[in-house]
């Protein structure tokens, strides 16, 4: 069968890859000169199966509330005249109650489990580079109300077979992450997955793409999708602009994977995706040879920062802004990232080269995406993964893969129908 992809961002480039590897001839229409330039650029770099609870949970309304007008909150509401923001924040509310928040997080938590098997069988199989670390991920903690939230999380996940384990001891902190010396003290608590892994996303869908194209992929770079034509039920085009030239690419099915960007694209289809852009900021500084930087992959659960080891960078990412497509750096929100990776690791890196990056992470107000069929047979989503998109691209790319082929995926999870 003859597919067309829609972006070649992480989730893209793995669901043509896994089309491909299922016998199919995919096509993949791209609007950037090669792959994961845009979401996938810069972002935690965590593989971070423990980081399934949602932003939409009980807690979350009065955070919201208290960080209203500070330009460094970790969540950051910029209240416009929008209505797909105001449509997007009512339901975030109703997915706050505790009912929905633990489903979420179940529909979350499989999904991760099973993304995460299946990139590994992917590395054994290809060899593929992209600065990959085994070494797990620790959540810590500075707040004790936090901790104690995230005792009863890491409960939960350990129903269903994560190993997110527990630590209140300082000692056992540092001998999983020495680098917190010096800040130790600041620390009341942590989590320990250490089935977790970190990597560069950008590397590893660029790196991807080109096995992909080697294995007959057809690549369409620079071309900007304008639309998606339907006629009566079912969907019979892609218009494409590429530099002067306005054409239609032909498929037997489509899939969506173009991250803020999908609910635009297929609201025309009658299609009301609840996807809004949350920008998110990332800090990348440079490891000078013997510094006391972080190995293990961590996250900041009361900042919302994840710091991650690539070779010899290290990358601060994280925080959300929720300001419709301005992709403009805010000063304030870059040096809160460098400020705080200082106060804990002052010795890691060489704070004074950043490198900042800012992108616009597909959320939905559940975080749990949107995979699977569309009231068009031919017509297909895999998008709106928030903050986990490198987390799910895999196992999502293999789900959607089985569903084209009409096949039951491997994973538990609600999957749109």
């Amino acid at each position: 069968m003859k597919i067309v992809v829609l972006g070649a961002g992480v989730i893209g480039t793995t669901t043509a890859w896994f089309l491909n590897q299922a016998g199919h001839d995919v096509t993949v229409i791209e609007r950037q000169p090669n792959a994961g330039l845009e979401t996938s650029f810069a972002n935690g770099g965590q593989i971070s199966v423990s980081h399934a609870e949602p932003w939409a949970n009980p807690s979350a309304p009065f955070k919201i509330l208290k960080w209203l007008g500070k330009e460094d909150a970790p969540l950051l509401f910029r209240l416009r005249a929008d209505l797909n923001q105001w449509r997007w924040g009512l339901q975030f509310l109703r997915e706050c109650s505790p009912a929905r928040t633990q489903n979420n997080t179940l529909n979350i938590l499989r999904l991760g489990l099973y993304s995460r098997s299946v990139l590994q069988k992917l590395r054994a199989e290809t060899n593929i580079q992209y600065d990959a670390l085994t070494k797990g991920i620790l959540h810590f903690y500075t707040d004790p109300h936090e901790f104690e939230n995230a005792i009863a999380a890491a409960k939960l996940m350990r129903s269903i077979e994560l190993d997110r384990q527990v630590i209140d001891n300082k000692n056992d902190i540092l001998k999983i992450e020495p680098a917190f010396g010096s800040s130790i003290d600041q620390i009341v608590g942590a989590t320990y997955t250490s089935s977790d892994e970190s990597g560069d996303a950008h590397k590893f869908t660029q790196n991807l793409a080109a096995l992909a194209a080697s294995k007959g992929v057809n690549f369409l770079y620079n071309h900007t999708i304008t639309q998606i034509k339907q006629i009566q039920d079912r969907i019979s085009c892609v218009t494409t602009q590429h530099h002067a030239e306005t054409f239609d690419i032909t498929a037997d099915a489509y899939v969506v994977c173009l991250a803020s960007y999908s609910g635009l694209m297929v609201r025309n289809l009658g299609i009301p995706l609840l996807i809004y852009p949350a920008k998110g900021y990332s800090a990348t500084v440079e490891i000078p040879e013997g510094a006391n930087a972080p190995n293990v992959s961590l996250t900041d659960d009361e900042y919302k920062l994840v710091f991650s080891r690539l070779g010899k960078r290290l990358r601060i990412a994280g925080t959300a802004e929720l300001n419709g497509y301005d992709l403009n750096l805010n000063e304030v929100r870059c040096q809160a990232l460098i400020k705080r990776t200082e106060t804990l690791f002052p010795l890691a890196a060489d704070y004074a080269k950043p490198v900042f990056w800012t992108g616009l992470r597909p959320a939905t107000p559940s975080n749990v995406p949107y995979i699977g069929k569309t009231k068009y047979p031919n017509l297909y989503l895999n998008t709106g993964h928030g903050t986990l998109g490198w987390t799910h691209a895999c196992g999502s790319a293999q789900a959607i893969a089985d569903i084209i082929d009409r096949k039951k995926p491997e994973v538990e999870f609600t999957f749109t129908y």
